[in-house]
C-alpha cells in the first residue's frame, strides 16, 4: 500500500513513521521546502529526527523505516497519483484577533490532493479542524478538483490525534481513536487502515461527530485548567498555597483538580475553543452558547499577564522600572523537555514585557529558533546581571538550578515561578526575591 502523509510536524512525523514500519506499506512525506522548514526534508531523508527533546523511539523508528526505503520525504505533490492512502496534517491556527481558523494551508493542500489524487482513494483530514469542516470546506474542493464524488468515487474520512510532545508514538498507538466519514465504508476503510499502527480501541461513527469530539476534548481540559488558574489566583489573595490545596483536595479519589501555572500553550487546547465557537456559529441549527467555554480561554490568556503583573510588584519595592530591567524567560517550550513552542505563553511575557520597554532574554535547551526575543542554551550567561527571572516552563533541567544561583549571576534575584518548580523556602534561603503563582505570602 501506498501512503502520504502531508505536513512533517508533530503528528505526521511519527504517523508516516509507524505506517512505514507495517510490512508493505510505503509511505511519503510531503513537506514544503519553504526557509522555516524545508530543512526538515533533508534531516528526515537522512534518517534523523528533525523534533528536539524527548521522544522514546521516534529517532530509532525514523531511522529504521529510512534505511528498509520505506519512507521518504519530498516537496513534489505529484508523487500524490500513485496515493492509495492520503493523510492531511497540516497546522490551522486560530491566531487572529477574531479567532476564526485560518485554512490556507488545508485549501490549498486540499487543491494538490484533489488536482492529482487517483479514483478510489482514502483522504483521511488529522489536523484539528471545526466542526463541519471535512465535508463543507475540504470535500467540495476535492469533489471540483478531481471531478470525483466523496462516497462513490474516492473515500474520505476525518480521525484527529491525541498526541502530545515526549510521547507522541505512545499516543498514537495506546490511546483510543476516533474515526469518522462521510459514508460507511469510508468509515470502514480508515478503521482498518489505523489497526495497522493502533493497539487501542478504534471508535467509529460520522465526520461531524468526530470534529466535535476532539474540539470539545481539548474544551473540557482547558476550562478545568483556567478552574485551576482562578483558583491559584484567589489562593495568592488569601495566602495560602494552591499547590497543598490542590494536594488536600485530590485526596479524595474522585476529585482530580488540574494543575495551575503561567499559561495555556501548544497546537490544540488554546485554538480548539475557538475551533468549536466557530463551527457552531458557521454550522449550527439551533441556538447555543460558548460564553463558559470562552471565559476559560480568557483565564487562561490572563496568566502571562498576572506573571507580568507579579514580577512588576517585585520591582517596583526594589525601586526598580520595567523599562530598566533585564528579564530572563527560563523555557520558551510550552511543554517540559520538548522544543514545541506553538501558542507558548512566552511569546505573551515576551509581549507584555517589550511592551514595557524591558530588555528580554530567553533561554531553552531545547528550542532551535525563537525570533520574539534573543535566545541562548547558555543559562548562566542569561541570568548574567538580570533582574527578574521568569519560570515557563518545567523543563528538567531548571530543577538541579542551585538557587544560590540566582542570587550570584543576577543583578537583583527575583525570581517569578509560574510552574512550581521551586520552593519558596529554599528561595528565600538562598536570598533570591520569590513570587510564584498560585502561592500567597
Amino acid at each position: 500500500m501506498n501512503i502520504a502523509v502531508i505536513g512533517m510536524g508533530y503528528v505526521g512525523i511519527p504517523v508516516a513513521a509507524l505506517f512505514a514500519d507495517v510490512e508493505g506499506f510505503s509511505v511519503t512525506g510531503i513537506q514544503r521546502k519553504s526557509q522555516r522548514s524545508g530543512w526538515k526534508i533533508d534531516v528526515l531523508n537522512s534518517g534523523r529526527c528533525p523534533i528536539e527533546g524527548d521522544e522514546p523511539g521516534l529517532d530509532e523508528l525514523i531511522g529504521r523505516v529510512v534505511e528498509k526505503r520505506a519512507f521518504r520525504v519530498t516537496d513534489d505533490f505529484s508523487v500524490l497519483r500513485e496515493m492509495d492512502v492520503i493523510l492531511i496534517d497540516v497546522q490551522t491556527p486560530t491566531d487572529t484577533a477574531d479567532h476564526k481558523p485560518q485554512y490556507l494551508s488545508l485549501k490549498e493542500v486540499s487543491r494538490n490532493v484533489g488536482a492529482d489524487m487517483k479514483k478510489g482513494v482514502l483522504v483521511i483530514i488529522e489536523s484539528t479542524v471545526a466542526p463541519g469542516t471535512t465535508q463543507n470546506v475540504v470535500q467540495p474542493i476535492l469533489e471540483r478538483k478531481s471531478g470525483l464524488n466523496a462516497g462513490k468515487d474516492f473515500h474520505l474520512a476525518y480521525s484527529y490525534e491525541r498526541v502530545m510532545p515526549g510521547k507522541l508514538i505512545e499516543y498514537i498507538v495506546h490511546l483510543p481513536r476516533i474515526v469518522g466519514g462521510v459514508c460507511k465504508e469510508s468509515e470502514k476503510r480508515a478503521v482498518e487502515l489505523y489497526k495497522n499502527i493502533v493497539e487501542a480501541e478504534i471508535l467509529s461513527t460520522d465526520v461531524l461527530s468526530a470534529e466535535t469530539a476532539k474540539t470539545m476534548e481539548n474544551a473540557y481540559r482547558d476550562v478545568n485548567i483556567a478552574f485551576a488558574n482562578e483558583m491559584a489566583l484567589i489562593a495568592e489573595s488569601l495566602g495560602v498555597d494552591i499547590y497543598e490545596i490542590r494536594e488536600l483536595i485530590n485526596s479524595r479519589s474522585e476529585r482530580h483538580m488540574h494543575i495551575p501555572g503561567i499559561g495555556v500553550g501548544g497546537h490544540c487546547l488554546p485554538k480548539d475553543t475557538w475551533l468549536l465557537h466557530y463551527g457552531l456559529g458557521r454550522y449550527g441549527k439551533k441556538e447555543a452558547t460558548t460564553d463558559f467555554i470562552s471565559l476559560a480561554r480568557r483565564i487562561n490568556n490572563f496568566m502571562p499577564i498576572h506573571a507580568v503583573e507579579l514580577a512588576k510588584g517585585a520591582l517596583k519595592k526594589k525601586k526598580i522600572a520595567l523599562k530598566d530591567a533585564k528579564v530572563v524567560i527560563m523555557g520558551v517550550a510550552y511543554l517540559e523537555d520538548s522544543d514545541d513552542t506553538r501558542n507558548t505563553p512566552a511569546y505573551d511575557l515576551v509581549r507584555e514585557f517589550e511592551a514595557h520597554g524591558s530588555e528580554v532574554v530567553a533561554h531553552d535547551p531545547y528550542v532551535r529558533s525563537f525570533p520574539e526575543a534573543e535566545l541562548t542554551k547558555d543559562l548562566d550567561q542569561a541570568l548574567k546581571n538580570a533582574d527578574v527571572a521568569i519560570v515557563a516552563c518545567r523543563h528538567k533541567g531548571y530543577y538541579n538550578v542551585d538557587m544560590k544561583k540566582f542570587t550570584e549571576l543576577m543583578r537583583t534575584p527575583i525570581v517569578v515561578d509560574g510552574r512550581d518548580v521551586y520552593k519558596r523556602k529554599n528561595a528565600q534561603n538562598a536570598g533570591v526575591i520569590y513570587h510564584g503563582i498560585g502561592k500567597g505570602k
